[in-house]
Formats: structure tokens, sequence, C-alpha cells
């Protein structure tokens, strides 16, 4: 032991590793005339002063209490820096003290945090391998303003809290601490005691970076400045691809089952920059949508339920990999959309739930803060930090990530405080309405910040209900999204096609009714993973009839799909025609391209997807009325659709959708020109498996007036098929 002037308590506290601010006692102080330097070093037998590279020892620092050492320096010595070296055993380690240097954040990053208004949260908080007064290390910052005291943990600290207790920054709830020495790679987390004082289970940090491989739980630093992208071009132009004018036809994709390696294993994210990006350009489609890499502790979630909202799940590689991955996308002209969710997070004891011991992210009112649904708990949007934290997270990922767009999952369940709950479930609005205005607010703030932060992006809405506006400017009274599902066209169309032909007279409106509002919103049409889950079957089974009939209807299917206005969604494996329900544990079924009616599915997406592009009047005014025309509409008793689209100058498409088995000859359809239509796409060709029925090529129009059309054409109307005739203008 030896003389010293701090109290007992202190003296305690800091062996403890629980002084209330360890930086006014431990580091270097002027104490009167003398300068002192303590350390905190558990499992030193003694410690030594020397300056940042001398061989010579400037004093010996002397055993206090437990861990805590303490000596004097002469005058004037270690003004630019010190180190210290500890010795145990014989064994001595070097080691430059995290308590000798100053704090890393500023006033302006405080307030803003503070505020609420800091839409760059991710640079301050988290880890940060930076060089701070000279020295090479990282820079830890945490958001817990109920905390009594954080510790940082890690491997490179024997998981001790006593070693580095951190800053407390005041009234802005941040606690910070430069730890020197460490770098990419390093395991931590952060230990917490609650205002009375209890330790709360090691927290994994909210803003890290990087993250352990499940079910391991640490946060990992992580740097994301070294990756070198070669996207310029991509990036310059891709809001001219991503305009609601361009084809967009997207691949959903699950990274953990598209295809695995041998063994069952995960394909990397460099994997499926050399697997996936060659199919999908080669199948014609425009954009990859990634169901959630942010970390998630259960597979079985399937990225819905994270934790890690600002790093790519370890279960496929690091940062820099999934970098890579979105870079070849890029390269190969593909968009990169993420799933992103927003709405709720998980209950595990290492995330966000009483992350200080408090409801910090959450309500603590469970008819607020609790979704029964999914057992998850529900972001407070009404905190201004909670909301600072999430748009940080969107422009995170759109800014540092290249990403193209974010579809944000589940944005019913943020509008209604009444989703999913009974009376007496819920709390209703200042007005008494069951509108979540605090909710409301927030996507509305962020669609704007993210627009006006990012050239050329989208942001996509999941939104089931009727709510106005989803995809109108906030400006104007929407809640700003670029698109909106259409999951009413979806619910409808599939119901309808599950019928047998003989019955489908009776739902003719299931097909036609999605016009009626087709327009009001700019609509993706989506076939997505929930629609072959829990139970329902792949999309091929859902089809009626014989074989034959099964893969024709999808066939037909898929055509009126791509002919129908909206940009286009679809899940992996429904290209082939997938047979079993999709199981994410498992590989999608590939075995079945070596069957002639998968493969004959699988040439047929991916001629739609090249007619689609390459025919400005099936997207031009996707979401514009003047885009589509009935010709026919009304033949109920013959399963029948006739429609015109539209592109401008462009030339006009004609579309027959067959949905009876019945052969129609002599079929005639009015058309507006006169002169050649060339049937461009029959989905009953033998190329695709069908039967073969057809127009030879194409019709010449007569100067025959039909359905109100100065012209018409007569046809040979295939079995369960769409039909796709372009008007040659020569």
């Amino acid at each position: 032991m030896t003389e010293t002037q701090l109290a007992a308590w202190e003296i305690d506290a800091l062996a403890a590793g629980r002084h209330p601010d360890p930086f006014s006692r431990l580091g270097r102080h002027a104490e009167g005339k003398t300068t002192v330097i303590r350390a905190v070093v558990p499992g030193a037998d003694s410690v030594k002063v020397f300056t940042r590279t001398g061989t010579s020892p400037l004093a010996t620092l002397t055993r206090v209490k437990g861990a805590l050492f303490e000596g004097t320096l002469a005058a004037g010595k270690a003004k630019t820096g010190y180190r210290l070296q500890a010795e145990h055993g014989g064994q001595a380690w070097d080691f430059i003290d995290a308590y000798s240097f100053g704090p890393v954040l500023g006033e302006i990053d405080l307030y803003l945090i503070g505020e609420g208004t800091h839409e760059k949260a991710y640079q301050c908080l988290g880890a940060h391998i930076m060089t701070h007064e000279g020295v090479d290390g990282v820079h830890f910052a945490v958001w817990a303003p109920n905390a009594s005291q954080v510790a940082l943990v890690g491997d490179f600290n024997h998981w001790n809290s006593i070693h580095h207790p951190m800053r407390n920054r005041g009234d802005s709830g941040i606690w910070e601490l430069f730890v020197p020495g460490i770098g990419d790679g390093t395991h931590y987390k952060y230990c917490i005691y609650g205002k009375e004082g209890h330790q709360l289970p090691l927290k994994a940090d909210p803003f890290a970076f990087g993250t352990e491989y499940r079910p391991n739980t640490a946060s990992v630093v992580r740097d994301l400045t070294s990756y070198g992208w070669s996207d310029a071009g991509w990036m310059e132009s891709r809001g001219e691809r991503q305009h609601r004018a361009a084809p967009i036809s997207i691949y959903e994709v699950h990274a953990g089952s598209w295809r695995r390696k041998d063994g069952n294993g995960f394909l990397g994210y460099r994997d499926l920059a050399a697997e996936l990006i060659p199919y999908v350009k080669e199948m014609g489609f425009t954009h990859i949508e990634l169901m959630p890499i942010s970390e998630h502790p259960f597979d079985g979630s399937w990225g819905y339920q994270p934790i890690g909202l600002y790093s790519p799940t370890r279960r496929f590689g690091t940062p820099s990999d999934f970098k890579a991955f979105v870079d070849a996308c890029h390269e190969a002209d593909i968009g990169v959309l993420l799933d992103w969710v927003p709405g709720h997070f998980p209950a595990d004891e290492h995330g966000l739930a009483h992350f200080d011991g408090t409801h910090l992210f959450d309500h603590a009112d469970p008819k607020k803060g609790y979704h029964p649904d999914w057992n998850t708990l529900i972001f407070n949007y009404g905190r201004r930090e909670v909301v600072n934290y999430l748009i940080s997270n969107a422009r995170f990922w759109l800014e540092e990530y290249h990403l193209d767009g974010l579809r944000v999952d589940a944005v019913a369940s943020m509008l209604y405080l009444d989703y999913s709950r009974e009376d007496g479930e819920w709390i209703a609005n200042q007005y008494g309405g069951n509108q979540n205005l605090e909710a409301i607010d927030f996507l509305k703030r962020m669609n704007e910040r993210v627009y006006a932060s990012q050239d050329g992006i989208m942001t996509v809405a999941e939104e089931s209900t009727a709510w106005p506006g989803v995809s109108a400017p906030t400006d104007a009274g929407g809640l700003g999204f670029g698109y909106k599902w259409n999951m009413g066209w979806m619910h409808d169309t599939l119901d309808y096609m599950s019928r047998e032909s003989v019955y489908r007279r009776h739902h003719h409106h299931q097909m036609t009714f999605g016009i009626d509002y087709a327009f009001s919103e700019n609509y993706v049409l989506p076939l997505s993973h929930d629609e072959v889950v829990h139970g329902k079957g792949s999309l091929l089974a859902r089809m009626p009839g014989d074989r034959w009939q099964k893969f024709a209807n999808l066939r037909a299917y898929f055509a009126f799909m791509w002919a129908h206005p909206g940009k286009k969604l679809l899940f992996m494996g429904g290209e082939f025609a997938q047979e079993q329900e999709w199981n994410a544990e498992h590989s999608l079924d590939w075995h079945l391209l070596d069957y002639a009616e998968h493969r004959n599915i699988q040439a047929l997406i991916k001629d739609l997807n090249h007619l689609y592009r390459d025919t400005p009047a099936l997207y031009l005014r996707d979401c514009e009325r003047a885009g589509f025309e009935w010709v026919d509409g009304a033949t109920a008793g013959e399963n029948i659709l006739v429609f015109l689209r539209r592109g401008g100058d462009y030339r006009p498409c004609l579309v027959v959708c067959n949905f009876s088995p019945m052969v129609r000859h002599n079929y005639r359809v009015g058309v507006p020109y006169g002169g050649r239509w060339a049937e461009v796409l029959n989905t009953d060709s033998h190329y695709y498996g069908g039967s073969g029925v057809g127009n030879g090529g194409g019709v010449m129009a007569e100067a025959k007036p039909w359905h109100i059309k100065p012209y018409s054409v007569s046809i040979t109307v295939p079995p369960l098929s769409t039909t796709v005739f372009r008007y040659e203008r020569d």
C-alpha cells in the first residue's frame, strides 16, 4: 500500500471499476505541486511508467488497493504522453493508458445527438478505428442516459469491467472511451449498470458495424473506410433506372437458402457475387431484393427480428465482403434493395431491450410497446433519439453500402395502434383514433431525409391496407415512399388462380378490380416469400388441374403479371416453379431444372423480363392511367381478359389472357390501328411446354370496328394462356 490523496470511497470505487467519474482520478493529474499517475491494471504485480518511445522508466507505480496503482513523476516529465509496462510472474506487457486521452466527441455532435437531429449518428456512436492525439486505436461511444455507469469489456481486457469504465458526457446520455492499440476484429460489449447500480446483462453495441457468428453475440470492431468502390457510373445513373417510368423487375432473395454449399453450409457474400449475380443477370431481372441481412440471433426469423441494425450478418461474411457483393451487382447493372425492419425488435437480453435498465428504445406500456404477433418490442417513435437512431440507420445502409433502396417491412403494423389487437389491448391517440401519429411522422421524416440525402434511391412500403397516399409526397399529405407493394392485387389474383376454371367466371372481378385502383399509388406487384410459406404451398402447388394444367396456369399467370401495370417482384424459386413450399433451412430445389417443364417456366420468366425491358408500352406508364386500356374486361363467362398497354409514342401492346382450358378460334378483338400486330409472347408455345396453339407470329388488323375500336383482329386464343401482340408500325 502507499500514501494517497484519494478518499477511501474513491479507492474502493476505482479498484472495483465503479467510480462515477474515472477520468477525474485515473491517468495523469496535477495534484498540488505533484504530477500523479494512476492506473487500474488487473493481474499486475508491478507497473512502471515510460515515455511513449523511451526505454528507461520514469517512475514505478505502487499498489494502492487491488488493481489500483499510483505514483508520481518529476515535474515536466512525459508531457507528450506516456506508456505503462506491467509485469506479472516474470511476464511483462506494454500499453498506452486509455485514461491519458481527452474526449473525442465535440459539443456539436453531443448537442445534435441529444436533439435527435444527427442523421449520421453512426459516425459518432459505435466503435470507430481512428488516430486520436497521435495514437492509433478505437473510439467507443454508446447512448445510455439512465445508466449509473458503463464500462467497456472485450477480448482486449479479458472481459473484465474493471479495466475500462467509460467517460460520462453529461446530459447527452453518451458514454465514450478511446482505447489505444486495438483495431479491426476486436470483440466487445458494454457492461451497463442501471440507475440503482445493478449490473445488466452485457449488451451488444446498438451501432456495431460487425458481430460475432451466431450463437455468439459480441459486437466486433470493423473498418468501413478501407473498401474502394468502383460503381461511380451506376450511382450516377441509377435515378433513371429506378424512376417510376423505368422497367423494374425484382428478384427477392433469402441469402441463406438461395443455394447452399455442399454439407448445407451458407454461401458467403462473395460466393453470392460469383453465383447469384450472373444468374440474375441472365434471367433479366433489374434488381435483387435481399430479405433482412441485419444481424439477427435466430435463423428462423429470416432476419425479421434484427438486433444488429448496423451490421450485415456474420453468417455470410464481413462488411467488406458485403460491400464487394453490392459493388459486383452494380458492375452487372443490377440494383440492390434491402428489406429493412424499423417496426420492432426482439427482446433478447444482449440487445436493445431494457438497454440501460429502462424502456429506452420501446414503450413501457405493453399496449404500445409489445407486438403480440411476433413476441417483439415496438420502437418508441415519440422519442427523438430513437427516431434519430432509425433514420441514421436508413441513411447508413444507403450511404455506407451503396444500397439502392429500402423495402420497409410491416408498415401497416406501424401505422395502426390497434394492429392485431382486440378492444382494450391498445391505447388511442390524442384524438381518439387508431392512427399511430408518431410512427406516421417518423415514416414521413425518414422518407424526406433519405431522398434528400441520396440521389436516385427508392423506398418501398409493404403496406397491406388501404392507407391513402403511401407513395405520395409528404408535402401532398402522403407518407413519401417511392413505391408500395400491391397486396390487394396479389391476394385477389392468387385466389382467382387457385380456383378450377369452371368456377372462375364467378370470381372474374378478382382479376379486373386491381385496375380500379392501380394508379392511386406507385405499385409493385409482389409474389413474395410470404406467399410460399406457412402451409400455403408453392405457387405451382396452388394452381388447379392436372400437372399440365398447373404449369399452364402458372405460365398464364406470370405473363398476366408482367403485362399488368406495376413493377414486378418474384421470390426466388418461383422462376422455375419450385414444387415444395420454401424451406429457409435448405437450398432451393435446383435439381428440378433437370426436368423440361421446370426449365420451360424458367425460360418464360427470362423472356418476360427481356420483353418487359425492351417494350416501353409495358413499363413507361406503369403508374399512369393513360398506360392501360380495357378492350374487353367483362367476358367472365369465357374467363378471358383483353387489354392494351400504351407507352406514349411507342408501339402499344395487346394482351389476351385466357384462364380457361378452351381454345377460342376466330376470336375477334378490337384494336386502335390497322396493320400488323406481331405475336411477341405466347405462354402456350411449345417452347414453354404448351400445346403450340397460336397465331403464326402475328395477325393483320382489318378495318372492321370492334370493341369501340376502328380496327380489329381475328385471333386464335390458346388454352390457359396469355398472349402478347405488339403493334408493328411499319
